[in-house]
């Protein structure tokens, strides 16, 4: 089971990235149900981390706007599992979409503090 808590009306968790000889780091993300990926962090957090380039992607935002957005991949550890998953680069913040909560249960009592829940099916 994943915890995370709610602050100013968003749902947040905090998410492991793993790169090959560094330690651990931990993100803080807002849940965005209404994003399809797994992944997305801001363009400098990307160059910070160094993750590899894969593709590019056409992206239509929730103004209708579409754009090309670079895609990276980076290892996860979500639930004690470790998962590569692509990483989409745009925004200001990071977030965690519906390809990290498929097959799982959120629970979510929207009240700033509150802990919201994300388990396995």
């Amino acid at each position: 089971m994943i915890n995370g808590i709610v602050i100013g009306r968003q749902p947040q968790v905090k998410v492991i990235i793993r790169i090959s000889g560094y330690p651990d780091l931990e993100i803080g993300c807002v849940i965005n149900t209404g994003f399809e990926g797994a992944l997305a962090l801001p363009v400098a957090a990307i160059a910070k981390l160094q993750l590899p380039y894969v593709a590019s992607v056409h992206t239509n935002l929730a103004n209708n706007e579409n754009i090309i957005t670079p895609v990276h991949r980076a290892t996860v550890l979500w639930d004690e599992v470790e998962l590569e998953v692509p990483v989409l680069a745009m925004g200001i913040r990071p977030q965690i979409g519906t390809l990290l909560l498929n097959n799982s249960n959120l629970n979510i009592d929207f009240s700033d503090g509150s802990i919201l829940s994300i388990e396995a099916l």
